[in-house]
């Protein structure tokens, strides 16, 4: 319970601080735990949409669960993807780029990936059938998590702890964490109807690219290059939910 307390305080902005203190060594297993983050973020988004939608167009309700993610995590992957892209775009070498990565200010590339980002997510959410957006947004946000997760296992950290964001390198996962972190991710598979089970091969696909190219530019991961993951990766099943609809 500490290490699931300990991801939901880390991925959310939510005050589940107020339940107990956990102890720091937790936070170093809470990508073990990300996609049941996922089961609270990706449900707003979908009873946001529900709700919403039963007064509003489809458009401002797509809008309206974006939002809502971004309220409950603080934009903390929007920021890995700005990030993410300023030092990919910026960056000549390894060094540079996990200095402008490491960079608070926001830049031309970081800014031109938040607008295309949400852009395609809007774009493409609202063309989908109405019944079918609430389990997009929910299997979309765990199943990618749950996938995007496992970066943690097969990179090292690029950066020492002591320069981590965070302050905190993630332990790799253990067997049972990654049943877990599997059992987080596909539970709520049970909503998407099976003509669209096609979809979960694109967050596969769009992670195991940019692990590559991660490991081939940065020699492995940082906290910011896990949210961008994410949020490419949902954003590849979302697209693949609206080319199979």
């Amino acid at each position: 319970m500490d290490n699931i307390l300990a991801a939901l305080m880390f991925f959310t902005r939510l005050p589940f601080w107020k339940i107990k203190t956990v102890p720091k060594e937790c936070f170093k297993h809470v990508v073990s735990y990300w996609s049941f983050s996922g089961w609270i973020t990706g449900g707003i988004m979908a009873g946001v949409f529900l709700c919403s939608s039963n007064v509003f167009s489809i458009g401002v309700s797509v809008i309206l669960s974006l939002i809502s993610r971004i309220m409950v995590t603080g934009a903390l992957h929007e920021d890995g993807l700005a990030d993410f892209f300023d030092g990919m775009g910026g960056g000549r070498d390894r060094e540079s780029i996990l200095r402008i990565m490491k960079d608070s200010h926001i830049g031309s590339y970081g800014v031109l990936a938040l607008i295309l980002y949400y852009l395609t997510s809007y774009s493409v959410l609202s063309s989908l059938p109405r019944e079918i957006i609430p389990a997009t947004l929910i299997c979309g946000d765990t199943f990618s998590k749950f996938v995007c997760g496992q970066i943690i296992n097969i990179l090292p950290y690029a950066r020492n702890e002591s320069e981590s964001k965070a302050k905190v390198v993630y332990s790799g996962m253990s067997i049972k964490e990654r049943l877990i972190s599997l059992a987080g991710g596909i539970v709520p598979l049970y909503f998407l109807p099976i003509e669209y089970g096609w979809a979960l091969i694109s967050p596969v696909i769009m992670f195991i690219v940019l692990a590559l190219y991660l490991k081939k530019k940065i020699g492995g991961y940082t906290g910011d290059c896990c949210g961008a993951v994410f949020l490419l990766s949902e954003l590849s099943f979302t697209i693949t939910i609206a080319t199979l609809a």
